[in-house]
């Protein structure tokens, strides 16, 4: 049952995904207010962009960052 379980996460990791977010969202919303929960999704998600840029290693921060800037 486990190994079964551990598969459909592996299958749908996408749906995962978004409803943990969803939820972490919608936590944030009610506990800060609408106004507080956009500005912290919006701060994870410029750090999401940030990191999957990092992690490909297209480019580094300093050369991301000034590119932003422009």
């Amino acid at each position: 049952m486990l190994k079964e379980f551990l598969v459909w996460l592996l299958e749908n990791k996408g749906k995962v995904f978004g409803t943990i977010i969803g939820l972490l969202v919608g936590w944030i919303i009610i506990k800060y207010g609408v106004l507080r929960g956009l500005f912290v999704f919006i701060c994870v998600s410029i750090g999401f962009f940030v990191g999957n840029q990092y992690d490909k290693q297209e480019e580094d921060i300093t050369s991301m960052i000034n590119r932003f800037l422009r």
